[in-house]
């Protein structure tokens, strides 16, 4: 399994926000949506801020790849459903980073967005 560098994972974890584009069906990349992100020691996760009827979540959920761009880093992707178990953790990611926001903040750990979560695994 590939992993993310040290570089990749500072990046993307001090940037603000996260751009993701799903693969189709004939490997085409959607069009990118802006998303927070946070990170969890070595993974990386997000969430859907208004649950599973996203298009983008149902895009990367179809065939569990996408692109990112964060921080200086621009990667394929695979997308994984995380272990529901690990919300609290994420939760508390998402609590510390984006604290200054808590308005989006309470939207993104509601019920609905956590059943979204979401872990990133670089791709080669």
């Amino acid at each position: 399994m590939t992993t993310w560098t040290r570089t990749e994972l500072a990046g993307i974890g001090e940037a603000e926000e996260l751009e993701i584009a799903s693969v189709g069906e004939d490997g085409a990349l959607s069009d990118w949506r802006t998303i927070w992100v946070v990170r969890d020691g070595d993974d990386v996760y997000v969430r859907s801020v208004y649950g599973p009827g996203s298009r983008w979540y149902r895009g990367t959920r179809a065939r569990h790849q996408g692109r990112i761009r964060a921080g200086g880093v621009e990667k394929d992707v695979t997308v994984v459903d995380a272990d529901p178990r690990l919300n609290d953790r994420v939760d508390a990611a998402y609590y510390a980073k984006y604290e200054a926001y808590p308005a989006s903040l309470e939207t993104i750990l509601t019920e609905p967005a956590r059943s979204t979560t979401m872990r990133l695994d670089p791709r080669e």
